[in-house]
């Protein structure tokens, strides 16, 4: 069909053409190369070993996830995972030659270049019961055999991501499974969909590789995050909310998770929407919200609480039943909300608390002492931005006010801001942990 007026029956209409008006625009990256996203697994040498099953098609997005945080990745790849990718595209994905053959090379033993973590992915029902029975009868089984020895050594890590069709979930199955886990074998929760254990999506995959190799102090800390707008309720259809989407509260809470953290992270329902591999509990409005944090701060002993969410301001005075008519003038008299953070302070004192202060239309020296102000009411950290100040690029710049730092830190874009909140978590667990340890030590000398 060409460009212009067409009819259809006794109807016109025209149809417009796309034309390319331009290449796009020069990038600094090589063919090969790939944009680094973090640098959770920087300098860390991946083994990914990919066995016969439909999803090893997904190896080369999987193997440039990896590099996107800084990995060095070499393909283990059985002949059967072959029928499904190509040699050309693993080499090309991960930027070094794939290992399918035992050669005199011995490379699956990796003696003089050892890797820090074999993944296997996808993980075939025929590789894992191979592995828990220790068959070596190909190049891939043999290095999962090499890779399980190191684990119990403590030279190395041990991933798997089961993938399978229902009808091969058997006892066989779930014993080989429990045996590998036993000996130290970490295994990657599956995606479960229409009766099939999926291989994981990439970021999936990604998360928990970054999470087994942490080394941060946080590791398995309890963390509890909160982010997006928080609304109160005007009837029970409306509502009174804000702008605010929550991506630095998903950005805060996903660092935390790739450093290891145990994280949970509490969002008003209209932020933007979490990954399913990250924990989290979404809440319609601030009643909800209030109760959330009071049952989970309850239940769990979490050593640090990040509020981030945009809890709204004001609340109509009388609560109102059913849906307010529209058809004839509406005035509410609003009271303030009761402020959730304080509720936190003094019913929960042994929670490091990181709050927020955002202000419109002032000076940097003023909100920096509206923050210090909040110091001075007993909160460690205040996090204070202006919506009139942004980066070269528009990006949302926040400073960290701390009791225990004499100058601010400054962050700009929310990635850079949630790494320099976790950092700062980082650095006050160790002080504390040398701190109990000095304390400790003193005693004993005494």
């Amino acid at each position: 069909m060409g460009c212009g007026p067409a009819t259809l029956s006794i109807l016109t209409f025209t149809v417009h053409c796309t034309i390319w008006k331009s290449s796009p625009k020069p990038s600094s990256l090589g063919d090969h190369d790939v944009s680094i996203e973090g640098h959770h697994l920087e300098g860390k040498r991946i083994a990914l070993v990919i066995t016969g099953g439909i999803a090893a098609m997904k190896a080369p997005f999987v193997i440039r996830a990896l590099r996107s945080q800084g990995a060095s990745v070499v393909v283990f790849a059985s002949d059967e995972s072959l029928r499904y990718t190509t040699i050309d595209a693993l080499e090309w994905s991960s930027n070094n030659k794939v290992i399918n053959q035992l050669t005199a090379s011995s490379e699956h033993l990796s003696d003089s270049n050892p890797f820090d973590i074999y993944l296997v992915a996808p993980a075939t029902y025929n590789t894992i019961n191979k592995m828990a029975n220790g068959i070596a009868d190909s190049a891939a089984t043999t290095t999962l055999a090499v890779a399980i020895g190191r684990m119990e050594r403590g030279k190395s890590k041990l991933m798997i991501a089961p993938t399978a069709h229902g009808m091969l979930h058997n006892s066989l199955l779930t014993a080989s499974l429990r045996k590998l886990e036993n000996l130290g074998v970490h295994i990657i929760p599956p995606r479960e969909e229409h009766g099939k254990h999926k291989l994981p999506h990439e970021d999936h995959i990604v998360a928990e590789v970054s999470r087994v190799m942490s080394n941060s102090s946080l590791k398995n800390l309890a963390i509890l995050v909160t982010g997006g707008p928080i609304p109160s309720s005007v009837d029970d259809v409306r509502q009174i909310s804000n702008v605010f989407t929550g991506r630095l509260g998903l950005a805060i809470a996903t660092e935390l998770h790739f450093r290891g953290a145990d994280v949970l992270l509490i969002q008003g329902s209209k932020a933007i929407q979490s990954p399913s591999w990250l924990p989290n509990i979404s809440v319609n409005n601030i009643v909800e919200y209030a109760d959330v944090i009071t049952n989970s701060l309850t239940e769990k002993q979490y050593i640090a609480g990040i509020f981030s969410a945009a809890v709204a301001d004001f609340r109509p005075n009388t609560p109102i039943t059913g849906k307010i008519s529209s058809n004839n003038p509406l005035e509410l008299s609003l009271v303030p909300t009761d402020k959730i953070i304080d509720q936190v302070k003094t019913n929960f004192p042994d929670v490091y608390m990181i709050t927020f202060k955002y202000e419109h239309n002032i000076t940097h020296d003023e909100l920096l002492s509206k923050a210090v102000d909040r110091i001075e009411q007993g909160y460690p950290v205040v996090v204070a931005n202006r919506g009139n100040e942004k980066g070269s690029g528009g990006e949302q710049i926040a400073h960290l006010v701390s009791s225990s730092t004499k100058q601010p830190q400054k962050g700009v874009g929310k990635l850079e801001i949630a790494k320099m909140i976790t950092n700062h978590l980082e650095q006050i667990h160790e002080d504390n942990s040398n701190n109990i340890y000095n304390q400790g030590m003193a005693e004993q000398d005494g």
